[in-house]
């Protein structure tokens, strides 16, 4: 098996879209540091990312956390599940986490996480062990995403938009604006909004596991050319008491 260099910038990406933690804050002079070197990104992309590189280092770490699951566990627009953009409630999202969780272990990587296979910090963390071509094509499959969720993050200033914004350069692409505007279509929800919450938390569970029947497709396959629905996110993971 070839043994790729790690993509750290990808993997720096994958750090800072994850729930905050201290070891993080520790961590990001070093994160900063590999993002402010990064060619690939623009002169005007890793200024951008400099805002809330700078939160992540100084703010306190329970703001952090609250701001974390405000924004992408009790806003289901704003999913880092990326197969809720891509399958919403279908049961297409049950077999694409299943083939997903092959994949990651067809290319020797075992994520230690709570977190569901397509949560974007896992897909990343896992993209930063795999060639330059197949990470570019994943990006590029989701490019749709990146740019609607860089929308509604902008829309409601936070300094997160940026991620995605390089994530978009890293794709290499204009994304699908049809299938933006359709993501975007669909209205903001109200994080504050516990009731509605309280249905999110009654949906029906998504299972997955090893399946000895499924394939072992390339990532990018799963998030291809398929119309984003109605996203609706799984309950949050992180407790915001």
């Amino acid at each position: 098996m070839t043994v790729h260099q790690q993509d750290r910038p990808l993997k720096a990406l994958s750090l800072i879209l994850s729930y905050p933690t201290r070891e993080l804050q520790h961590a990001m002079p070093e994160i900063s540091a590999v993002l402010a070197s990064d060619t690939r990104l623009t002169a005007a992309a890793r200024r951008g990312l400099r805002p809330l590189l700078e939160e992540l280092s100084g703010r306190d770490i329970y703001d952090l956390e609250e701001q974390y699951v405000m924004l992408f566990d009790r806003s289901r627009t704003l999913s880092l599940n990326l197969f809720e953009h891509v399958h919403g409630e279908s049961r297409d999202r049950g077999g694409a986490m299943v083939s997903l969780v092959e994949t990651y272990r067809a290319g020797g990587f075992d994520p230690v996480t709570s977190e569901l296979p397509d949560h974007l910090p896992v897909l990343l963390e896992y993209l930063s062990t795999r060639p330059c071509a197949e990470v570019q094509e994943t990006l590029a499959d989701a490019a749709h995403i990146f740019e609607a969720l860089n929308a509604r993050l902008v829309r409601r200033e936070s300094p997160y938009g940026a991620v995605f914004a390089s994530l978009l350069q890293l794709a290499g692409v204009t994304p699908d604006q049809e299938a933006v505007a359709e993501m975007l279509a669909q209205p903001d929800d109200d994080p504050t909004d516990l009731e509605a919450l309280d249905e999110v938390w009654e949906e029906s569970e998504v299972r997955f596991g090893p399946d000895p029947n499924a394939g072992c497709p390339q990532v990018r396959d799963m998030l291809a050319r398929i119309d984003p629905v109605s996203p609706v996110n799984p309950a949050p993971h992180h407790a915001a008491e």
